[in-house]
């Protein structure tokens, strides 16, 4: 309606102006909402009988009955007697498989008197079609993408730009299709007498057995960079139908004007995946008698009071072979769950804690050297473990370590040359296995190359697939937005200041690239974590080392979210830690929490450790503080005696677990 009123506007403007003049082609309208614009009134609904249905988490509408959706072109193109020879043609849809010789219309425009069809944009098995016909002349022109996928019943968001000759398809935000006609799409297709179908050729024909969400003309320009990039490229929205995006459904005096329909999944056993596109969905579990709901992150249930965080108990002392540089909780069907350990000291070496009877117990004792981080991954069916050693003598290297099913241990697989390693990171791109090392110095010098390995399904061994300058890195962290992959590093220091800048890479046609650099104080740790479909990145920073005083350790670590306007992640708040060297994101019921691991405050090693939870636009504020000493790394799990909290040392042989408890 707001388009159509915009219309109106420029309608009364021209005319107040223009009288005599002939209109010349549209090419300065706003974005036309096609769809919204055919829907019926709610005393017509009832003749359509369309039916709207909420599929993966999104709503589209299904076309039905003997009415079709229609209007006509007069309605859009006030005084405007030609179609725009530039302009973009914007579509959401969830299309089944279709067979082999099928046709059907997302839309077309129809000459009313003859019959005629103008144009049409038209769906066929695994192919796209963009037909016209100009009145006036004979034969067709018909542009043709094939091979595009939009029949597999999944969500697409496409956008056509018609510029001339040129015509280019975006799909769901990836890589343009772009063909060439013979000849330019004519300036002068008039619509006059002509009528809009949506979901057909006409009445019956071509009749769309899809789902509609999206149907939106932009003329004069290129829709693309309105909707590109974003985080559900399948879902990009550029108008949206207001009863396909109210929640609750909103009903009229009538009661409500479509028939609904929602998915639902009922399983025994373990949950099917939540994620954004399953928003919305159902699921009964028959075994729990649970009825949940997936808010595109994780399942809640839908008959049980939320759970809220009430205190930190203290709940186990865990006492190691050494000071603990870093924890790493992993769970190993169908043994359990077990803890890693990353010890300082060579002897015994670090440690493997199985969780058993509601406490973590030593299971195996594993030989390395100064220990600095544990990574647990998979690849394919086969489990490993990988240590960041730091001893510095020659040869220094760090160990993968393989999960053996008949001896129920770990063992040594492969031996990875590194440099004062201080993290591993595993990720997994276009379904490659990729491990990336954080090499922290060489002798003296912290201006060094960090290493990304690639898994060979050949040699069944990692091999070295990228090299990136690092300053003293302390940390990886992986992260995807959308169908963006980000790497992002925490540099430390580069042998003169920790006043340095930690950078983030993108993925881009195989390598990774450089996205941002974020200026930061002795970076030790980045953790991402989305909360209400916003992208967070937390930085740990440690210390300001001063050429003229003392090093200050009480600074500020920031929060920063990624802004998508500015395609980039800005400062989003600032908390005062002391010597931070790691953050930790978990969630009890519906709240969201930061723990953050202090660690000196230039005096003593005995800080307190704070736990932030979230506000929404107050950020996250302080709730709880717990005791710890020298703490260098925190880890969330749950198990069936409830949620934890487990801190390292550095300083000391005592590990920590608290309980979360919940009322």
């Amino acid at each position: 309606m707001l388009a159509h009123h915009c219309l109106i506007f420029t309608w009364v403007l021209v005319t107040s102006r223009v009288h005599n003049q002939s209109w010349r082609p549209c090419t300065d309208l706003l974005p036309l909402d096609l769809l919204d614009r055919a829907l019926p009134l709610p005393r017509q609904a009832q003749h359509t009988q369309m039916q709207m249905v909420q599929s993966k988490g999104s709503r589209g509408l299904r076309l039905g009955g003997a009415m079709a959706l229609s209007f006509h072109a007069s309605q859009i193109f006030i005084n405007c007697d030609y179609f725009p020879a530039e302009f973009s043609l914007v579509a959401t849809v969830k299309i089944p498989k279709l067979q082999p010789k099928t046709n059907q219309y997302i839309f077309s425009l129809v000459e009313e008197t003859s019959d005629s069809l103008l144009l049409g944009l038209r769906v066929s098995n695994n192919h796209l079609h963009f037909i016209t016909m100009p009145t006036g002349k004979r034969g067709r022109s018909r542009l043709s993408y094939k091979d595009i996928g939009l029949d597999d019943n999944r969500w697409h968001t496409m956008v056509l730009a018609i510029t001339g000759p040129y015509a280019t398809l975006t799909l769901d935000c990836g890589l343009p299709l772009q063909l060439k006609q013979a000849q330019s799409f004519p300036t002068s297709l008039s619509t006059r007498g002509s009528r809009f179908y949506i979901g057909s050729r006409r009445r019956w024909r071509g009749r769309f057995s899809g789902l509609l969400r999206q149907l939106v003309l932009l003329p004069g320009s290129d829709a693309t960079p309105q909707l590109c990039p974003t985080s559900y490229p399948s879902l990009a929205e550029l108008s949206i139908p207001q009863v396909l995006t109210s929640t609750p459904l909103l009903p009229d005096h009538q009661g409500q004007v479509y028939a609904y329909e929602a998915e639902t999944r009922v399983t025994v056993g373990n949950p099917p995946l939540c994620s954004r596109t399953e928003h919305g969905q159902l699921w009964f579990n028959a075994q729990s008698k649970g009825l949940l709901i997936c808010d595109g992150l994780s399942w809640r249930d839908l008959l049980q009071n939320r759970e809220r965080l009430d205190y930190v108990e203290d709940y186990q002392d865990l006492y190691t072979g050494s000071e603990t540089f870093d924890i790493e909780i992993f769970s190993i069907r169908p043994e359990g769950l077990f803890m890693a350990a990353a010890n300082r000291d060579s002897r015994p070496g670090s440690g493997i804690y199985k969780w058993s009877n509601g406490l973590f117990q030593l299971y195996q004792n594993i030989s390395t050297h100064k220990a600095q981080a544990w990574k647990y991954f998979t690849v394919g069916n086969m489990i490993f473990l990988v240590v960041a050693n730091s001893r510095e003598v020659e040869p220094e290297v760090s160990i993968i370590f393989r999960w053996n099913k008949r001896q129920r241990r770990f063992i040594r697989y492969q031996t990875l040359k590194t440099h004062a390693a201080r993290d591993w990171e595993a990720f997994i791109i276009h379904n490659q296995s990729f491990l990336v090392v954080a090499n922290h110095r060489q002798e003296s010098n912290h201006n060094i190359q960090s290493v990304i390995y690639r898994w060979n399904p050949n040699t069944k061994l990692f091999e070295v697939n990228q090299t990136l300058s690092t300053s003293g890195a302390y940390d990886w962290e992986f992260f995807t937005v959308g169908p963006y992959h980000f790497l992002a590093v925490a540099n430390t220091f580069d042998g003169q200041t920790t006043t340095i800048s930690s950078t983030i890479y993108v993925w881009v046609n195989g390598r990774f690239q450089t996205f941002q650099n974020i200026p930061t104080l002795g970076a030790t740790d980045w953790e991402t974590f989305q909360i209400n479909g916003r992208f967070f990145l937390a930085v740990a920073n440690s210390q300001k080392v001063s050429e003229h005083g003392p090093n200050v350790y009480s600074i500020n670590s920031t929060v920063y979210e990624l802004n998508m306007l500015t395609q980039s992640f800005i400062p989003f708040q600032d908390i005062l830690t002391h010597s931070a060297v790691d953050w930790e994101f978990f969630s009890v019921g519906e709240e969201k929490f930061l723990v953050v691991a202090n660690s000196h405050d230039g005096i003593s090693y005995s800080q307190n450790s704070v736990v932030y939870r979230w506000q929404g636009y107050e950020g996250f504020v302080p709730v709880h503080s717990l005791p710890t000493f020298g703490c260098r790394d925190w880890e969330y799990f749950s198990t069936e005696d409830g949620s934890f909290l487990i801190y390292s040392s550095a300083t000391s042989r005592l590990s920590k677990v608290f309980k979360l408890k919940t009322y």
